[in-house]
């Protein structure tokens, strides 16, 4: 019988660590609709102005009109021979590919939301190699023109400055041809003999443009041509590389980054991705009418401007760790009442336990405001004096209280180190709980449960 009061007596604390879990849960709950609100913020700043940018090309295309037989079945079910008039057109990557500028970084607020933005001050410059026009019967070939795709083309500031081989070109909208696998823009070229058809072969032709594209959180550039050179740079500190390729060069300080990529088409596929057809479109995340003229399946270099602290996955992260909090805290009341034989109700855990998820919940909201280091340290002060003043009534002593508090601080701090260190976490978890277990059973390798079974009331 006295056993089974210190069985219930931990099954009741028990039931109250599960019952904690619906705030908890909760709390959690909360913080992924935040950054729900977030991404909707991030939708509608693409909607407006422009989403992430993607640079594809330049490329030279030569469309053309031919026609050929078929076979089909006439009304009497004889067959006719009858002519078929088919459309195509020929693409062209340049040899060589050098693209480079500055990235200027900027925010624009939605509500409580920083989106990062930025404006591309960019330079390309690409050379093509003559081309030969295949001779095919009944084929003829019409005027060729340059298409440069654009992840959104709302993002172009101003009009563009394009030239080949020192003569300014018109940019006009559409991608023509191509405009079922990626949205941009287009220019005509000059045919090779001036006439309205140009020759058998196309003439190696360089090709300049200067323009400013705005885009939102990041930019593609898509390594088209034998040989690719991107070189970026920007004034923001935390850039983040990704794509299938990362830079060959890179430097990151306070004052900003400096990257550059070297790509051969023997290394990349977006030559082949190009001429075989399959790419598409890809659309926005949710399936929303925003931003969608990125290519989506081919090889890019992709540059992210990103925040260092990402506060919504801080706090999840910290909110993961509530459970664990709640434990500890109860191991030390159960503690108390074996040691010191202090009785303590299971509402006055009930509440204290509360007053620890209430913590994750000013973190969520102060650190919308302040910056995240400032909303823990103010957070973890007012939960850890609530529960200090409450302390000191519950286990009768000040200093009991006290030493409670500094438990806490002890706790509070372990768990900012492991929101700040995330590639240690794992480890200093582990140690932690380790520790804390060690402690545990350092303090109670004397105690005689049964005599405390009988002593419980």
């Amino acid at each position: 019988m006295k056993s089974l009061r210190l069985l219930l007596r931990f099954l009741t604390v028990g039931g109250l660590v599960l019952l904690l879990l619906i705030p908890l849960l909760m709390i959690r709950g909360l913080i992924h609709d935040r950054e729900q609100y977030r991404a909707q913020a991030v939708e509608r700043v693409a909607q407006s102005m422009a989403g992430p940018q993607q640079l594809v090309g330049p490329l030279r295309v030569v469309p053309w009109k031919g026609s050929r037989r078929v076979n089909v079945a006439g009304e009497d079910g004889r067959i006719e021979a009858r002519q078929e008039v088919v459309e195509g057109y020929l693409l062209q990557a340049p040899s060589r590919l050098d693209a480079g500028g500055t990235i200027v970084p900027d925010v624009r607020r939605i509500g409580l939301y920083d989106v990062r933005v930025f404006q591309w001050q960019g330079q390309v410059d690409a050379q093509f190699g003559p081309m030969e026009l295949p001779r095919v019967d009944g084929r003829e070939y019409g005027e060729p023109y340059l298409v440069l795709g654009l992840g959104d083309v709302r993002g172009l500031v101003g009009t563009p400055s394009l030239q080949a081989d020192g003569r300014a070109l018109e940019l006009q909208p559409g991608a023509m041809a191509l405009e079922g696998k990626m949205h941009g823009v287009h220019a005509r070229l000059p045919s090779g003999d001036g006439a309205e058809t140009p020759a058998r072969a196309l003439e190696a032709s360089r090709i300049a443009l200067k323009m400013t594209l705005a885009g939102t959180q990041s930019l593609d550039i898509v390594p088209v041509a034998d040989s690719n050179h991107i070189a970026l740079q920007s004034s923001w500190p935390h850039p983040l590389f990704g794509g299938r390729f990362l830079p060959n060069e890179r430097s990151i300080d306070a004052g900003g980054f400096r990257a550059a990529w070297n790509i051969s088409s023997l290394a990349s596929a977006a030559q082949t991705q190009l001429q075989a057809g399959d790419l598409r479109l890809a659309r926005p995340a949710g399936g929303g009418s925003g931003y969608d003229g990125d290519v989506a399946g081919i090889d890019s270099v992709q540059l992210s401007l990103v925040d260092p602290v990402d506060v919504y996955t801080q706090a999840d992260r910290a909110s993961k760790y509530g459970i664990l909090f709640v434990v500890l805290t109860f191991v030390g009341f159960a503690l108390f009442e074996l040691v010191k034989r202090l009785r303590i109700h299971p509402l006055q855990y009930l509440l204290v336990g509360l007053a620890l998820a209430i913590f994750f919940l000013l973190l969520l909201g102060l650190s919308e405001h302040v910056a995240f280091w400032r909303a823990y340290a103010v957070s973890a002060a007012a939960c850890i004096g609530l529960q200090f003043v409450y302390l000191s009534g519950v286990l009768k002593s000040w200093w009991r209280a006290g030493a409670f508090a500094v438990a806490l601080t002890a706790l509070y701090g372990a768990l900012y180190s492991l929101l700040v260190s995330e590639d240690n976490a794992l480890l200093m978890g582990s140690l932690l709980l380790f520790g804390v277990l060690a402690g545990i059973m350092w303090v109670t390798r004397r105690i005689d449960w049964y005599e405390r079974a009988a002593q419980l009331g």
